[in-house]
């Protein structure tokens, strides 16, 4: 069964030897812009370290005279679960309590 979640942590920024705190376990993953408590990235995984490190963050120029763009400042939490099945499950219940009160904030 689903456990609770962890406390929001500063997304390692690349280059400053800083590591992610996260289950080696399937689970649920939330990560959002620190300034503005905007969704980034939501999911349920079989691996919650692996999922957050292949994360996405920073857009990289085409052209190789650029360096990569300057990555946002990120917060992630996460939630670790028995199996990949509770972590969707408990995903799915997330997903429609929001859309529950988003459409009644409407």
């Amino acid at each position: 069964m689903i456990t609770t979640w962890s406390e929001w942590k500063r997304y390692p920024r690349a280059g400053r030897g800083e590591n992610l705190e996260a289950p080696i376990s399937p689970g649920i993953y939330e990560v959002r812009f620190a300034a503005t408590g905007a969704l980034h990235s939501f999911g349920a995984v079989d691996n919650v370290a692996q999922a957050l490190a292949l994360l996405p963050m920073a857009a990289r120029s085409w052209f190789s005279r650029r360096g990569p763009a300057q990555m946002p400042d990120l917060e992630y939490r996460t939630c670790a679960t028995s199996t990949k099945a509770d972590a969707k499950a408990a995903a799915e219940r997330m997903i429609g309590r929001r859309e529950t009160y988003l459409s009644g904030a409407a």
